[in-house]
């Protein structure tokens, strides 16, 4: 019964979040899931607006794993250096797209245990390239999502893995990915880190507040 009960809630997130929000695209500019799979890559510790404007000149000189791979390094790390954290990401992504040439014919594998095998990929990022290039269901969790999740109650927990796995328990596969990017338009807009604007947000009446100041 507990479960039936949470399960409801959480469709009830899920609806009132849909209203506002509805299909949602993700944010990070790409043409191929390559390039999704940069961009994420790109996405730790930066924002998508970011992230878009360097894509836009890395694209320009490396849209696929061959080019990637062939593309000097110190060039790569100048190109991406704007995100942050260049000199790791840019390893990561000459060696994702080697990998990817060397272990799966120059495409980006479609499933989980694939792709957490590429350099810089976690779990985080091969649901957002599964539910966004491949519509295979999956379900991203970033901070956003950690944040709003434990506030409203549904979990109590840090742990990402964790906290993918209980909403995959609780909510269809169909869900999954447009759920993500709904908590995640939330938390920006109107759930925010530092103060809430509760006042504003269309949970307000459900929404426990756990952990809000």
């Amino acid at each position: 019964m507990a479960e039936r009960k949470a399960a409801k809630y959480l469709k009830r997130i899920h609806d009132e979040l849909y209203q506002v929000y509805g299909d949602c695209v993700c944010p990070l500019k790409h043409e191929s899931g390559f390039q999704l799979l940069a961009a994420v890559m790109l996405s730790a510790q930066c924002r998508d607006d970011r992230v878009n404007q360097v894509t836009e000149k890395l694209f320009a000189a490396a849209p696929d794993a061959v080019s990637m791979a062939a593309l000097p390094e110190e060039l790569l790390e100048e190109i991406i250096q704007p995100c942050g954290l260049h000199k790791a990401k840019s390893r990561h992504l000459k060696a994702a797209a080697q990998m990817i040439l060397a272990c799966f014919g120059g495409d980006v594998p479609q499933t989980m245990e694939e792709l957490v095998r590429l350099p810089g990929i976690g779990r985080k990022s091969a649901n957002v390239i599964l539910g966004n290039v491949f519509g295979i269901p999956g379900f991203p969790v970033d901070t956003h999502v950690k944040r709003l999740l434990n506030r409203l109650g549904v979990v109590a927990s840090s742990d990402p893995e964790k906290i993918e796995k209980t909403v995959n328990g609780l909510i269809a596969p169909a869900y999954w990915t447009n759920f993500s990017h709904l908590l995640i338009q939330h938390g920006r807009q109107v759930c925010h880190a530092g103060k809430a604007a509760c006042g504003a947000c269309v949970l307000n009446e459900i929404c426990p507040k756990k952990g809000v100041k």
